[in-house]
C-alpha cells in the first residue's frame, strides 16, 4: 500500500524513538532522534521553513521510517549508531569516530576504574554508555568520594611488590589511594571496594543513595541548603543511571532480531540488525496473507528474504518463535537479560507498526478497514458470520428507582444513532436489573419480529453471567436463541461470557475486537444513564410541583415542557416564568422554590 507522507504524519506515534529520511531509490538520507517523533517528524513538513537545507532535506524525501524506544536516551544512542553505520547526507554530527563513553573496570589485579571511550575485549568489564557527561562525572566524582582507588598505570602483580618495583606517588598522601603498589594495601580489601563499585554501576545503588540522605539532612539541618541541594542532585542523577539502555549493551554479540505479529488479513514482522553491541539497522514489513498462512511459514520466508537483502551473515536470530527446524542457525528464545529487552522492543515495535499501518489503512480504503475487522471480530467470537449490526443493552437504576434501559445500535463497527431505543420498564419494580433485562430484550425482539424488520448479528449484554442468562430466556421464547450470536461482557475484567459456557473468554486489551464491544458497552451505558437522568429529573419536577397550591395539571405540563426540571426552573429569569404562566402562579412557585432551599 503506497501511503502518502501527509497519511504517515497522521499516524506516527508520539514516543521517544528515531526516525530515518530515505530518497526515490530508498537509500537514507536523514537520521534523527525524537522525544516525540509525531512532533519532530511532522516540524519537517511545515509551510514557514526558511532554512534551505532542511526545504531541500523534504524535497528528497519520498519515504519515512522510524523506530519506538524505551527513552531519550536510547533514542540518542540508536541514532548515535545509525549515522555512524550509514553516513546519510545531511547528518553533519556524528559522522567522525568518536562514541560515548563507558565506565571501565580493568581487568588487572588492583583494577582501575575509569572512564573510556573505547572496548577492548581483554576480559575487563564495562558500564553504560552514558550519554550524559554530567551523570558519567558525577558517577566518577561519587565513586571517588567513597573509595580509595589507585589511577596509575602499574602492573601491580603480587610479585613487582614484592619485589618493591614501585614507590608510592602523590595521591597516596592527598589521601587518594591506599598504596596498594607498596603493599600497604592487600587485594582482598581493595577488591570488596572493587565489588560495591560493581554494584554501584549495575544500577543498585540504594546503599549510595543511603548515605547521600543522610548527608543532605546533615545540611539542610544545618542550614547549609546549597550543599543539601547539590548533594539532592547527585541523588537524582543516580536514580537517572539506574535506567539502563537498551539499544546498547556491551554484552549483546552480532546477532539478528525477528518479530511477527499478525492479524486475520497481514503479518507485521520487525528487524533489529546488531553488531558489535549496537542496533546498527532497523526494518518494518508488512506481509499479506493470501492462504491464511501461520506465522511460523511466514517469519521463515521473511528471515530468508531480510538477511538476504541486508547481507546479515550473523549466526544467531533472537525471536520468540523458533524456527530451527526450518533454518539452519542457532535459534535464541530468551527470558530474561539484556537478549529479552531487545526481544521486547523487537516486538513492541512490530505491535506499532501494525497499528499505524491499520490506522493508514482506514484513512486510506475506510471499506477495507472495516471489512478487516469485521472478520477479525467474527474470529475472535468464534461467529458463523461478521457482526455488521451488533446491538447493545443497558439497564439503569438508582436503588430501584425510575428503572430504564437502552439500546444502542452498532452498523459496520460504528454508532447508528438513528436506531438508538430508549425503554421504560414496565413489569418489574424495585432493582431488579435480571427482570429488567428480560423484559427489554423480550420487547425489542418481539417488536422486529411483529415488524420484519432486519435482526441483528450479535447481541451484547452489559454484565455478567446474570443478566446474560435473562436475556437468553427472552430469545428462547422468542425461537432466536440459535439464529442470533450473543454475549455478556463483566467489567471487573472485561471477561466476556457466552451462554453455556462457564469459562470466560479473555481478549487482549489492545484488541480491536474488544474496543469495538467496550465502545458499545460505554456508548450503551452514556445513552441510559442520559434517559434516567432526564426522567428523574422530570419526577423531581413533576413531584414537587404537585405539592403546590393553585398549579393545575395544564400549567404543570408548560413548565414540565419547558424547563425540564427543578435545578433549570430556579436559573430562569422570573419574565420568562410569568409570560409563560402568568404573575400569580409564577409567585406561587417562586415562593415554593424559596422554601424548598
Amino acid at each position: 500500500m503506497a501511503v502518502s507522507t501527509k497519511i504517515i504524519l497522521k499516524t506516527i506515534p508520539e514516543d521517544p524513538g528515531v526516525y530515518q529520511f530515505l530518497s526515490i531509490d530508498k537509500s537514507i538520507i536523514y537520521v534523527g532522534k525524537a522525544k516525540n517523533l509525531k512532533k519532530r517528524v511532522s516540524s519537517y513538513f511545515q509551510k514557514n521553513i526558511k532554512s534551505r537545507k532542511t526545504l531541500n532535506l523534504v524535497k528528497n524525501t519520498k519515504y519515512v521510517e522510524h523506530v519506538v524506544v524505551h527513552s531519550e536516551s536510547d533514542a540518542l544512542l540508536l541514532e548515535n549508531s545509525l549515522i555512524k553505520k550509514n553516513q546519510p547526507k545531511y547528518n553533519i554530527l556524528l559522522r567522525d569516530d568518536k562514541t560515548y563513553p563507558w565506565i571501565c573496570i580493568k581487568n588487572e589485579p588492583f583494577p582501575r576504574v575509569f572512564v573510556t571511550r573505547k572496548l577492548v575485549k581483554d576480559g575487563s568489564q564495562y558500564f553504560g554508555p552514558f550519554t550524559s557527561f554530567k551523570t558519567i562525572n558525577t558517577i566518577m566524582g561519587i565513586i571517588k568520594q567513597l573509595y580509595s582507588l589507585r589511577n596509575c598505570n602499574y602492573n601491580l602483580s603480587k610479585k613487582n611488590i614484592e619485589e618493591k618495583k614501585f614507590k608510592v606517588c602523590l595521591e597516596y598522601h592527598l589521601g587518594n589511594c591506599l598504596g596498594g603498589c607498596e603493599g600497604k594495601e592487600n587485594l582482598e580489601d581493595y577488591e570488596k571496594n572493587v565489588l560495591a563499585i560493581r554494584q554501584i554501576l549495575k544500577g543498585n545503588v540504594n546503599e549510595s543513595k543511603r548515605n547521600f540522605k543522610k548527608e543532605m539532612l546533615k545540611y539542610s539541618n544545618n542550614q547549609e541548603y546549597e550543599k543539601a541541594q547539590k548533594i539532592k542532585e547527585k541523588i537524582q542523577l543516580l536514580e537517572n543511571y539506574q535506567s539502563k539502555s537498551t539499544v546498547v549493551s556491551s554484552k549483546l554479540n552480532n546477532i539478528d532480531v525477528f518479530s511477527i505479529i499478525s492479524d486475520s488479513e497481514s503479518a507485521f514482522v520487525n528487524f533489529f540488525q546488531v553488531a558489535h553491541g549496537k542496533i546498527i539497522r532497523f526494518h518494518n514489513q508488512e506481509i499479506k496473507k493470501k492462504l491464511n498462512e501461520d506465522d511460523e511459514k511466514i517469519l521463515s520466508l521473511m528471515i530468508l528474504s531480510i538477511r538476504e537483502k541486508y547481507n546479515s551473515t550473523s549466526k544467531n536470530i533472537i525471536s520468540h518463535i523458533n524456527l530451527k527446524n526450518q533454518i539452519n542457525l542457532k535459534f535464541i528464545i530468551p527470558r530474561s537479560g539484556d537478549n529479552k529487552k531487545l526481544l521486547d522492543l523487537s516486538i513492541k515495535n512490530a505491535k506499532a507498526f501494525r497499528f499505524e499501518r491499520n490506522k493508514q489503512t482506514q484513512l486510506v480504503d475506510p471499506e477495507r478497514h472495516i471489512n478487516r475487522i469485521m472478520e477479525q471480530m467474527r474470529m475472535d467470537l468464534k461467529m458463523k458470520e461478521e457482526p455488521r449490526h451488533i446491538e447493545c443493552f443497558d439497564i439503569s437504576n438508582i436503588q430501584g428507582t425510575n428503572n430504564v434501559a437502552s439500546c444502542v445500535v452498532f452498523k459496520n463497527g460504528k454508532p447508528s444513532k438513528k436506531l438508538y431505543r430508549k425503554f421504560n420498564i414496565k413489569t418489574v419494580n424495585g432493582q431488579n436489573d435480571f427482570g429488567s433485562m428480560q423484559e427489554v430484550v423480550f420487547r425489542r425482539y418481539k417488536r422486529l419480529l411483529d415488524e420484519k424488520q432486519e435482526l441483528p448479528n450479535l447481541i451484547v449484554i452489559d454484565g455478567g453471567k446474570g443478566q446474560l442468562g435473562s436475556a437468553v430466556k427472552s430469545l428462547k421464547k422468542l425461537g432466536l436463541i440459535n439464529k442470533i450470536s450473543i454475549l455478556g461482557i463483566a467489567k471487573r475484567l472485561e471477561e466476556l461470557y457466552f451462554p453455556n459456557d462457564s469459562i470466560p473468554l479473555y481478549l487482549n486489551k489492545k484488541s480491536e475486537t474488544l474496543k469495538v464491544i467496550q465502545q458499545l458497552r460505554n456508548e450503551a451505558h452514556r445513552f441510559g444513564v442520559s434517559f434516567h437522568r432526564d426522567k428523574r429529573s422530570k419526577s423531581s419536577l413533576t413531584s414537587g410541583l404537585d405539592s403546590i397550591n393553585g398549579i393545575g395539571e395544564n400549567t404543570k405540563n408548560k413548565l414540565l415542557k419547558r424547563f425540564k426540571s427543578i435545578s433549570k426552573l430556579k436559573k430562569a429569569d422570573k419574565k420568562e416564568i410569568i409570560d409563560l404562566i402568568g404573575k400569580s402562579k409564577t409567585e406561587k412557585v417562586i415562593n415554593y422554590l424559596k422554601e424548598s432551599v
